[in-house]
């Protein structure tokens, strides 16, 4: 059961200069050194002097006091036996990763650095990596990343009274005042303006409330026609609390569900308004969700791709769609890290609670069509599209499993650090002399 991103199932992806990255089990060379010794892996001097460097590099560009270089050092090797802790652990506990799916991912590395894979084999050999450390490498990834979703996921129990109380809490804050997201298409009417412009400008916003009721997207008519300051969002005003909307706007949407169009323009002393509720928070809000339909194109960072990289990748994959150069389909099928990739990146619809909190935070602020700049969460980096949003009635059961997937997802962190802390302390660690 995934009431989440699913966690990315092909490779991370590497950068052209990071190609040269050494595999999780080091081959020693002459002059090198076993730092530690994890379970029945290894962490070679040269990687701890690598992290070592990486954590200086970072601490300089966020402008972070940087500890002596013996603490550093420490902080390198405890990072580096942590990743073997996991590793060995995936490895004894993990599915295993099938040649073919391996060859898959090796495939959608070479293309994510628009090489071949004779080239890419090529590059490797060129940089000192053995091809197969760098596909075993790959694979232990794979296995390190589904292990702890299963761990984890096995860790976090949600009672039914803690989820009595989350249903109980989120009812007391709704009654203390609902909460509305209005769209608009605004046809305004200067003021003292003669009858016959008026008639002209009722008689446009009507066409505009005929369109809709037709078929045709709201957001792409407020951003056509609408005349306000939120056309380029798809004539989204925002969640507001009621008491801070127009009393008028209020008393025009009065009944209606999220996803519903009132029936007629309203007249103010700005123009005419064609009225849509997007979303409705309230009472009423417990039996009522907004689903969402989206798809992404996720990207991992890893020691070999950082988010920096990843981002500026993804705002670039941005532009190409925008431009026209790239569909986001194509693009999602030829790079995104997950089981989404094959179809485009589709997610198909979800409701509330149904992603990562910073996933969902910038779907929630799209308009329809809308593409996101990059996201990040803890699966990686996203690139975020809006295809469309409906409401559908909660019957008690989705509610209570609304309740425990908010509260899963709230625990999961906690969870992960305690998993971490039991392996690390039932494996065998032995770290040499010469750190001292």
């Amino acid at each position: 059961m995934m009431h989440r991103l699913v966690p990315p199932i092909l490779a991370v992806t590497l950068a052209l200069a990071a190609l040269n990255a050494s595999a999780q089990t080091p081959t020693l060379q002459p002059g090198d050194y076993i730092a530690a010794v994890v379970n029945q892996d290894v962490v070679a001097a040269s990687e701890v002097i690598q992290r070592t460097e990486q954590l200086r590099q970072k601490a300089r560009q966020q402008g972070e006091v940087m500890p002596e270089t013996a603490g550093l050092r420490k902080q390198a090797l405890e990072a580096l036996i942590e990743d073997r802790v996991l590793v060995t652990y995936a490895r004894e506990n993990g599915a295993r990763i099938d040649e073919a799916e391996l060859d898959r991912v090796v495939a959608n590395v070479a293309a994510q650095n628009k090489l071949t894979l004779e080239q890419l084999r090529e590059r490797l050999k060129a940089d000192g990596t053995d091809y197969k450390s760098f596909r075993e490498n790959l694979r232990d990834q794979m296995m390190t990343e589904r292990v702890r979703e299963r761990e984890v996921q096995g860790r976090i129990k949600v009672s039914d009274a803690e989820i009595d109380a989350w249903l109980d809490k989120k009812r007391a804050a709704l009654e203390q005042g609902g909460q509305i997201n209005l769209a608009q298409v605004l046809v305004s009417v200067p003021e003292g303006a003669a009858d016959g412009v008026v008639a002209e400008k009722r008689a446009r916003a009507e066409e505009a409330l005929a369109r809709i009721k037709g078929g045709e997207d709201f957001a792409k008519v407020a951003r056509e026609i609408s005349e306000d300051g939120n056309k380029a969002r798809g004539g989204e005003i925002g969640l507001r609390p009621a008491d801070r909307l127009p009393d008028i706007f209020v008393a025009a949407v009065k009944g209606l569900k999220s996803g519903e169009v009132a029936s007629q323009p309203l007249r103010s002393g700005a123009g005419f308004h064609v009225l849509k509720v997007v979303e409705r928070r309230g009472a009423a809000a417990m039996t009522q969700s907004l689903q969402t339909h989206a798809r992404h194109i996720l990207l991992r960072s890893s020691p070999q791709l950082s988010a920096e990289v990843a981002a500026r990748r993804l705002a670039e994959y941005k532009r190409q769609i925008e431009s026209g150069q790239a569909s986001f389909e194509q693009l999602a099928r030829a790079y995104s890290e997950d089981g989404s990739a094959e179809g485009g990146g589709d997610l198909g619809w979800m409701g509330a609670g149904g992603f990562v909190p910073e996933f969902e935070e910038a779907m929630n602020a799209l308009s329809l069509g809308g593409i996101s700049g990059p996201v990040v969460s803890r699966f990686g980096i996203h690139l975020i599209q809006v295809l469309e949003r409906r409401t559908v009635e909660v019957e008690p059961k989705q509610l209570r499993e609304q309740a425990r997937n908010a509260l899963r997802e709230q625990k999961y962190d906690e969870a992960y650090q305690d998993w971490v802390k039991d392996l690390r302390a039932k494996a065998f660690v032995e770290v040499r002399e010469w750190l001292d």
